[in-house]
């Protein structure tokens, strides 16, 4: 089964994606440095990890729910790969104490279980084994996104991680001047738009009833800001984001807990 592109579902290959699709790359870049041996992905999206990750491996897994037209290139030729389609959590039929890493990335906000999403996780590793996780830096978030159940901040990922596993790095993903000039352009598009929004029906409506009304405005709303400000965006690259202690004002929080 295959999902039309939405807005969650970030693309390489669409200008208006460039801001969001570079900071996902960054990391996988960043990832390709710390991880060997048996690799597994929660997370495939549109699969332009693959091939940052895999030639790291000796065996590389990647799950997702929907299956990707990567799985037919060039990236899945090489035999230590291998795609499952699976709804996560539970792991299903992945053997416990199996893999050296596991990295998710902009997945656990989406998970309405994420201590039992981190239980599997911590199940299927291997002693000593990591698990590299981002996800949205909730105090950096413009508005509502209801395609997540929930994000977090640095403290909370912090404490939820701590619960599964015997120590966790915190890290977040901040940006330069450029990136700081493109999100305060995006802050100000989505502000004329939610201002509609008197009565706050973002945070009191069902999040389920906003989700499509929210995809469209969101792409609409990328699409404006790559017309209106084109040499900005696709200007941006990954070199313009960088890796620190994680704090309030990164974009994405990137941790790495061992188990």
């Amino acid at each position: 089964m295959k999902i039309l592109q939405t807005a969650e579902r970030v693309s390489q290959n669409d200008h208006s994606d460039n801001y969001v699709y570079q900071r996902s790359l960054l990391a996988y870049l960043e990832a390709a440095k710390l991880i060997s041996g048996k690799v597994l992905e929660i997370g495939t999206g549109s699969g332009y990890g693959v091939e940052i990750i895999a030639p790291h491996t000796d065996e590389f897994v990647t799950i997702d729910k929907f299956e990707t037209d990567i799985i037919h290139s060039d990236a899945f030729k090489n035999n230590n790969v291998r795609f499952i389609q699976m709804n996560i959590p539970p792991l299903t039929d992945v053997p416990s104490d199996t893999f050296d890493f596991v990295i998710t990335f902009q997945v656990i906000e989406h998970i309405p279980k994420d201590n039992e999403f981190l239980k599997e996780i911590n199940r299927v590793l291997k002693k000593g084994g990591k698990l590299i996780v981002t996800t949205p830096n909730k105090k950096m978030s413009i508005t509502r996104n209801p395609w997540h159940v929930r994000e977090y901040t640095v403290e909370e990922l912090k404490q939820l991680l701590s619960r599964h596993f015997s120590s966790v790095k915190a890290l977040g993903v901040f940006g330069n001047q450029t990136i700081m000039d493109y999100y305060q352009k995006n802050k100000e598009s989505v502000r004329r738009i939610t201002r509609f929004d008197i009565f706050n029906l973002q945070y009191r409506l069902p999040r389920q009833l906003l989700q499509i009304p929210y995809d469209i405005l969101n792409r609409m709303n990328r699409k404006k800001l790559l017309k209106q400000n084109e040499n900005l965006t696709t200007g941006i690259t990954h070199e313009d984001y960088f890796i620190k202690e994680a704090g309030d004002s990164c974009f994405d929080l990137f941790y790495v807990a061992e188990k």
